[in-house]
């Protein structure tokens, strides 16, 4: 635990991590878990989503706190996709009790460079505005892709994380505009919940290991866990989405 701490934020901060799975405390930083327990704060004084973008080198930090729901990330990614925005990493942690809350940071360029002020404030309303049902997401992407064409080379796979002690599910495809937006979209169509997520982009592939809670926010049983793969495999093949 963070080293030179009062007492009193370090019994608060313990109380926050309780909400998290069981890994959060042991593999995430102590730097990361401070910051997210002062989002945390930020959304509870402001009661609105937190929404902000920062330069981060040559590229630029989104940061974001709010409630998990199971739309939110397919607006978040449709409106990065709508903006022409690279993803470099993803970061996201996610409670699994209440108050469910889920804390995102993604690096993210536009022309290989970091955003303008101006692109980043427009980014962050149009989160917002979508968070709103006030941006159609949808209807803005289909002016750039076809969004009922599948991915290529898709493969998922449902298990049971030995170390993190949840349900994920793995999922790979050939990089192409939209994959973000598309992925997330199809685990909207199933009402899953991301509580955490790892990604790697290697060669010309996009792999995405997404650490997930069901309907309900309940646990995924090993059979439904299957279903729930070929499911997401179809629609991202375009057979159903």
């Amino acid at each position: 635990m963070a080293a030179g701490l009062k007492s009193s934020t370090l019994e608060l901060l313990k109380r926050f991590n309780r909400a998290f799975p069981q890994f959060y405390e042991q593999f995430v930083s102590s730097e990361i878990q401070l910051q997210n327990l002062r989002l945390a704060y930020r959304l509870y004084k402001s009661k609105r989503a937190v929404i902000e973008i920062k330069p981060e080198g040559s590229k630029s930090a989104l940061h974001f706190a709010y409630r998990n729901q199971s739309f939110l990330l397919s607006d978040i990614f449709g409106v990065l996709a709508a903006y022409g925005l690279t993803i470099h990493s993803l970061s996201l942690y996610g409670q699994i009790s209440p108050p469910m809350l889920v804390f995102i940071k993604l690096v993210v360029s536009r022309g290989s460079k970091a955003l303008t002020d101006k692109t980043a404030e427009n980014v962050c309303r149009a989160v917002r505005e979508a968070l709103a049902g006030r941006f159609e997401v949808e209807e803005m992407l289909a002016v750039e892709f076809n969004l009922d064409a599948g991915l290529e080379q898709v493969e998922t796979e449902f298990y049971v994380d030995p170390v993190f002690h949840l349900p994920a599910l793995l999922i790979e495809a050939d990089n192409q505009p939209g994959l973000f937006y598309k992925v997330m979209y199809a685990i909207w169509q199933e009402d899953l919940l991301v509580v955490n997520a790892n990604l790697l982009v290697w060669r010309g592939r996009t792999r995405l290991i997404l650490y997930l809670l069901g309907p309900n926010e309940s646990l995924i049983p090993e059979y439904l866990g299957q279903k729930i793969a070929e499911s997401v495999r179809q629609r991202l093949l375009g057979r159903r989405f």
